[in-house]
């Protein structure tokens, strides 16, 4: 169970044993510090070993995330879980991103305007199922992808509601 105490610094000490209640409890605190960083925090586990535990982070933002931003974000997340102490044994920080094709929210591609997607369909458009191009416009109801057939530029409009997923994509 987690217990609240002040310290003669006037912060709060976790002391942490690995319930749900305190999982959901550190992991809403460390949500709260991501987002202070500047991102958002999308998978969080804790696993308590025999006499140690492992913390994992996954975390995501709109600009990439080059392994110079993980470590020093780690630094930081390091230096903060220092200062509250949730974990009463020697733990792991390991903190990652969704990579570089990591999977898009429909409700946030506005974000990823002008970038290279791959978008899997419900239903074919012109005998596809798969495009992969270039996310030139989006509307409420439909996005606009610009892709290449060989040496010719091809522009398609999909309806948001036949999007099965939608990814970021690299371009070769």
């Amino acid at each position: 169970m987690i217990t609240l105490h002040k310290s003669d610094l006037d912060r709060p000490l976790f002391v942490f044993k690995g319930q749900d209640m305190e999982q959901e409890l550190l992991r809403k605190t460390v949500s709260e510090k991501c987002l202070e960083l500047g991102f958002e925090l999308v998978d969080f586990s804790l696993h308590f070993l025999k006499d140690s535990a492992h913390l994992s982070l996954v975390v995501d933002r709109v600009q990439p995330i080059d392994m110079d931003t993980i470590v020093s974000l780690t630094h930081q997340l390091s230096d903060y879980l220092d200062v509250i102490s949730p974990i009463d044994v020697p733990y792991t920080l390991d903190i990652s991103s969704l990579g570089v094709e990591k999977p898009l929210k429909i409700e946030s591609l506005k974000d990823y305007l002008n970038s290279y997607v791959n978008v899997h369909l419900f239903h074919p458009i012109k005998g596809e199922n798969i495009f992969e191009g270039l996310l030139v416009n989006l509307d409420e109801d439909h996005i606009t992808l610009s892709y290449k057939v060989k040496t010719r530029t091809m522009v398609v409009d999909i309806a948001k509601a036949n999007i099965s997923h939608i990814r970021l994509a690299i371009k070769f």
